[in-house]
């Protein structure tokens, strides 16, 4: 995501007489809003100011910000009446802790030309709405920076939560540094760093946070840069007696035509850490069909190398108690709530297996046969189908999910398998059959497979969206813009959980093939 360069302006203090200065913040869970608000009060009192604090708590997390409001003015010996919430077109200085949090503010009226200084971190945290949509839902940062500066009277906005990071504190002491340096509020820098001061915990780290944020507020430091998203690379550990397998299988893969082999390389080592070494060969016979009935530039064979890796690796029990086993993911779970040397990290998982992902992970014969019987289901779902939460920072915990993950060598055997590979196997089986008349066309079908993902009810809705969109295949065979309707239909699909856009899209196929 592409972040601007930030428009930074100062207001002058001037004199403020008996003026309120009204100030909203507005924080998610873990950004420390009520420390930020508590230290504004603080130094406002310290610099002579009478100020009062309330909050409105969002609901958890993301689904909603909690809403700081102060209001402050100058002691002059009269008891001043303060607001207890903002309203629209009455807020001086508006704090927000994320990028799309800020565009909420300007939704919402808090940010006013010509009166409002409008201070923003421009980092990302997606929210329930962004997440929920099945393809990319993410907001356009953009639109929202320049909305920012249509709205404000002036803008202080850079990546506070990577300054603060980097300084080895949280984003409540950049935001304040922030402030500082807007010259909003017409306090001493001094000020604010014996609030700080006064707190008494991170002292260091927070100040470190304030000076770099409060540089970077006045111009007078260049915001930090923004990291670009750092593609995972896969390193697989090959034992010494498989060493000869794997080395015939990335000989297969140089032999793939050159403009396939680094996307067919990333399938190959995220099938074979997913299963084995038996499973990339399967892999790599499916990549080797696609480019056999393909020419340059090979664009559907780099689909195939793409969507039969994520097919073939499917979700299952096995594959989520892996995953959440491994060293990787716990150090990336503590380096994102930053866990100290002296401290002690806590981590629970939570699984909800219903009837379907328990009689599946049997071996076949009798995990169809469960499917079948009601009496059995019904027990599942009266006496064990409910949440489970399990400490993998435990032993008992982690053995268990790691006693899970063991049985990936039986994955072959089980009934989710078996089904899995039927659907596999009709997918790729119809795009190869396609491709003998319309590559175009065969090369958005193996991307139709994009719908399907996760499991559980996930998985489920998915695979609705999948069947759905195929089922406009026959009557869009044979035409020279099929290929484009497919990814329309596709998109559709991706664009809200619900499918009422595919609905319509598939009304508009519908009534030109008839």
């Amino acid at each position: 995501m592409t972040m601007h360069t930030p428009i930074i302006a100062r207001r002058s203090p001037g004199a403020q007489g008996e003026k309120i200065i009204t100030l909203a913040a507005l924080a998610v869970g873990g950004q420390g809003g009520g420390v930020l608000t508590n230290w504004i009060i603080d130094v406002a009192e310290m610099n002579g100011y009478h100020a009062q604090s309330t909050s409105v708590a969002g609901v958890a997390q993301r689904t909603g910000a909690t809403v700081y409001y102060v209001e402050m003015c100058k002691d002059t010996g009269r008891t001043p009446v303060f607001a207890l919430s903002p309203s629209e077109g009455d807020v001086d200085i508006m704090i927000a802790a994320e990028l799309m949090e800020a565009g909420r503010a300007v939704m919402r009226g808090f940010v006013t030309p010509g009166r409002t200084t409008l201070i923003a971190s421009t980092h990302r945290i997606a929210a329930v709405s962004e997440k929920v949509v099945p393809g990319d839902g993410r907001a356009d940062a953009d639109q929202v920076i320049a909305a920012m500066g249509l709205a404000a009277d002036q803008v202080v906005a850079f990546d506070m939560e990577t300054m603060a990071t980097r300084a080895g504190s949280v984003i409540s002491a950049s935001l304040f540094g922030a402030l500082a340096g807007s010259g909003a509020l017409p306090f001493p820098r001094d000020s604010y760093e014996a609030v700080i001061r006064k707190s008494g915990k991170g002292v260091e780290a927070s100040l470190r946070a304030f000076g770099l944020a409060y540089d970077c507020a006045r111009g007078d430091a260049p915001p930090p840069a923004t990291e670009g998203v750092k593609r995972r690379i896969r390193t697989l550990n090959i034992p010494a007696r498989l060493q000869g397998d794997w080395q015939a299988l990335e000989a297969r893969l140089h032999r793939l035509p050159p403009d396939t082999q680094e996307i067919a390389g990333l399938g190959l080592k995220k099938v074979v850490d997913y299963q084995d070494i038996a499973y990339g060969a399967q892999y790599l016979d499916m990549v080797e069909r696609a480019a056999r009935l393909d020419v340059a530039p090979f664009a559907m064979t780099q689909a195939a190398a793409k969507y039969a890796a994520n097919a073939l690796c499917y979700d299952d029990i096995m594959r989520v108690a892996d995953l959440k086993t491994r060293a990787s993911r716990h150090q990336r779970v503590r380096d994102e709530v930053r866990v100290k040397d002296d401290q002690v990290l806590h981590l629970t998982e939570y699984f909800h297996p219903r009837f379907e992902e328990f009689a599946t992970t049997l071996p076949a014969r009798l995990g169809a046969w469960l499917q079948r019987n009601r009496r059995a289901e019904a027990f599942y779902t009266r006496r064990l189908d409910k949440g489970r939460r399990i400490r993998t920072d435990s032993l008992a915990g982690f053995g268990l999910l790691w006693a899970v993950s063991a049985l990936r060598p039986w994955r072959r055997s089980l009934l989710r398998h078996r089904s899995e590979m039927a659907h596999v196997a009709a997918w790729f089986d119809t795009a190869m059959d396609i491709a003998a008349q319309d590559r175009a066309l065969a090369t958005e079908v193996l991307a139709n497979r994009r719908l399907i993902k996760g499991y559980s009810d996930t998985h489920a809705r998915g695979l609705s969206k999948f069947d759905r969109v195929m089922s406009a295949l026959p009557m869009l065979r044979g035409r020279p813009d099929g290929a484009d309707w497919m990814r329309r239909l596709r998109t559709a699909a991706l664009a809200d959980e619900k499918g009422k856009a595919l609905d319509g899209a598939l009304r508009t196929v519908e009534s030109f093939a008839a």
